[in-house]
Parts: C-alpha cells; structure tokens; sequence
C-alpha cells in the first residue's frame, strides 16, 4: 500500500463542498437524463408509432453506449481530469435532449439516446474523482455512498415533473426544458469544478487495501489493463454481481414499469407513478443498509447480501407474474420494493473490484464492472420488447397483462446465468486469495 500523495490536514473546506455540490447536481441531472422515458413510455411510442422492440431500442441503444464508454472515460479521466470530461458530458446531454425534442422518427430518437448515453457515462465516475481529490482518504467511502443516495433523486425528476411537464404542453417543450438544463449545468460545471484543490498538483484515486479513495494516474497499455483485470477472478466476481443484481430495476424504470403498471396490471397514472416514487425511495434507504452490511462482512458479501438481493426479486417477480389476474396494489408494492434492493446491491461489486485490484488498474477494473450492470439491463429490456412484439402486443393499443407477464419471464436466464457465474467466480476468487484450499483434481483429470 502506497501512501496518500498529499493529506487534508484540516478537512474538506466550503470550496470542497461547493465542488462537490455542484457535481451531485449535476449526477442528479444525469440520472434524469438517463431515465426521462420511464414515465413517458406510453406518450414515446405513439409519437414514434413504435411497437415494443423498437421502443426497446431506445433503451438498448442508450445503455450499449454508455456500457461501452466505461473504460474510454475511465482512461480519459486518467489524463484531464473531472472537469472537462464532465462539462462534455452535460453538452453531451444537452444535444442529446434537443435532438429527441426535435426529432421528427424512430432514427434520429435513437441517435438522441445515443448521445445520452455517451454524455451520462461520464458524469458518475467523474464525480467519484472529485471527491477522491477533494476530500480526505478516510471520509472517501461515505461521500461515495452519499453521492449514489442522493443521485437517485433525479429518477424522482423523470417520474413526476417530466410526465407533469410534458402532459401540460408538448413532448418539444418537456424535452427541450431538460436540454436547457444541460447547457446551464454545463456552464456551472466549467466555472465551479475543479479538478483538484489549488494546493495539490495531480489527482487522487483508491488504496486498494483500506478501501479509501487516492489516485490513479496509470500509463501502462490500456489493452494489458484490461486483460489484467479481468483475469483476476475477483474482477469476474464484480463483474458477474453488478450483470445481476440491477438490470430488472433499470428495466422496469426505465422503460417497461409504467407500460406494464397501467396498461398491464390496470393501475393510473398516479398510482403507477406513486409505485415508481417508491421504488426511488425504498433504494435509497437500502443503501447506507447494504453498504454498512459490505463494509462488516467483506468476505460473506456474494452468500449473504449478493445473492439473496437476486433470490428476492426473483420471487417478487414469479409471484406478481403467477398471480391470478391484476396484482393487488400492496403485492406491487412488495415487487418494487424487492427490485430496489437491486441497485444498492449492486454497488457491491465495486467492493469486489477495489478490494481484488491494484491502484493502477482500478479505473479499468470498475469500467468493466460498471459495463456488465448495463449489459443485463440493455438484454432484459431488449428481450422484454420483443416478447411482446412476439405475442402481438408491441403497441399501447395492444398492450395485455399476459403478454407482459409472458415478457417478463425473459429476465429468469439473466438472473440464473449470473447467479451461476457469481458462485462460480466466488470459489474462485475465495482460492486465489488463499481462503479456502485449491479444489482436488478429480479422477482422470
């Protein structure tokens, strides 16, 4: 273990917390962003006259890109820093947002989302940086969970005044308000962040044994980073956690909840829009939970918080599914409660990739657990889509509840896949840290 490249003697002072303030507002603006369909999917596809896969599409898309910039990002983070990585972002957005308010077809919607999502890959782990340079190594891990926490604030934006906004007047001015948003948090992030405190000359990353956050200014190749990392099972371990525990509450919120909630399961728009509200809600009070949880048991983290995270929503999911005609409001309430669970578990495997990887492959190292969340997410939301299209029932016209129950069905593989691999990698990792014993070749092996 290396020591800090400097200290904050004092604490973080008020230009720390302003710095860091305007970088939450800004992840805030970036999960809204992220999730301004998941209220208006019905409104969307009769825009768009979309049937579900191609409704599907604009989440796909979205979700590869920003999937897919992860290491670029984490190697450009390497080099400039937060500010100009996030100031392109948030224009990034904006031109993201403007498009979709203009756009006149289903391509240039998905070009919009395209640009979304490359702009929305570099807002979270940007601001992950600003808070290893601008506060001290010890106070590191509570600041990430606070910025996680209060990010999810922005879903409750994408629920509630976008869907308000946009029924009031049009999809250009709901659309086009949000873009506005962009350039003015573009603008506020070029004059407020800085990379560093004026006293400190390069940026801080993560002491991989204390769990605490300092620099990482690697220049070995990218492409060995990346074999590196992933061959260390711990890595796989991350990864295998965060493809499996978020991906049917991305899912859900961002595009197939309110669909399945209104024109599935029968429920208003105020009802489904309350039920999404909770799910914002009960995510943010399990997280502090879970990561106290992470934080006590490092080494029971996949047996005891992982995979009871997957087994829980598995079973909210077949019980709303096998129900008996339209679920009751509080067994709904029970299903997005449970696919809460899925985002705080999946910071978990952050634990995973911290813990199992050196300082100077650790940007890698979370770009590729980071990707395997939005892989699932992109599959589910895909397979949903098309089981649909599939029965006859890709458009809100045709929209019935057991065809959606039929759909969602498509999520059971992702979840048994990724348990399967999460156990696998866990042997795996525990042997290669010298936990438990290497397993006995068998006979004839």
């Amino acid at each position: 273990m290396s020591r800090p490249l400097h200290a904050h003697r004092d604490g973080p002072g008020i230009r720390a917390w302003v710095v860091w303030t305007t970088g939450v507002a800004a992840y805030i603006l970036a999960i809204t962003n992220r999730t301004s369909l998941s209220a208006v999917g019905v409104d969307a596809a009769e825009r768009f006259q979309a049937d579900a896969a191609t409704l599907s599409l604009f989440a796909v898309v979205q979700l590869a890109v920003y999937g897919g910039m992860q290491i670029p990002v984490g190697v450009l983070l390497d080099r400039y820093g937060s500010r100009p990585i996030m100031t392109i972002g948030m224009i990034l957005m904006a031109a993201g947002q403007l498009t979709m308010a203009l756009s006149p077809s289903v391509g240039v919607a998905i070009v919009a989302r395209m640009l979304l999502g490359a702009g929305d890959a570099a807002v979270f782990p940007a601001v992950l940086r600003l808070v290893a340079t601008w506060f001290p190594a010890q106070r590191a891990p509570v600041m990430v969970q606070l910025t996680g926490i209060l990010g999810q604030a922005g879903q409750l934006v994408a629920i509630i005044p976008i869907a308000a906004l946009l029924h009031a007047t049009s999809w250009t001015v709901a659309f086009g308000s949000i873009a506005g948003l962009g350039v003015l948090f573009a603008i506020l992030v070029a004059l407020i962040i800085r990379n560093h405190p004026p006293e400190v000359d390069r940026d801080i990353s993560v002491n991989t044994d204390t769990g605490a956050i300092r620099v990482v200014t690697s220049s070995i190749d990218t492409g060995v980073g990346i074999r590196a990392a992933w061959a260390h099972p711990g890595t796989r371990l991350a990864f295998w956690s965060h493809f499996t525990t978020p991906f049917a509450g991305t899912a859900f919120m961002m595009l197939w909840g309110v669909p399945f909630l209104t024109a599935g399961e029968g429920r208003s728009l105020p009802e489904a829009t309350g039920l999404l509200t909770i799910f914002v809600f009960a995510g943010m009070a399990f997280g502090p939970v879970l990561g106290d949880l992470s934080r006590r048991i490092p080494h029971l983290r996949s047996r005891l918080l992982v995979l009871p995270a997957v087994g829980i929503q598995l079973a909210a999911w077949l019980t709303v599914i096998g129900w008996p005609g339209p679920a009751p409001l509080w067994l709904l309430t029970v299903l997005v409660v449970a696919l809460s669970l899925g985002g705080p578990a999946s910071m978990i495997a952050f634990d995973h990739a911290r813990t199992h990887n050196p300082s100077h492959r650790l940007s890698t190292a979370t770009g590729l657990t980071n990707a395997g969340g939005f892989l699932a997410a992109l599959v589910a939301i895909f397979l949903i889509g098309l089981t649909l299209d599939l029965q006859g029932a890709g458009t809100p016209e045709t929209y019935r509840l057991d065809a959606f129950r039929l759909a969602f069905l498509a999520q059971v593989p992702l979840w048994l896949i990724g348990a399967f691999f999460i156990s696998r990698e866990r042997r795996r990792t525990r042997i290669h840290i010298g936990m438990d014993p290497p397993r006995r070749p068998r006979r004839g092996e």
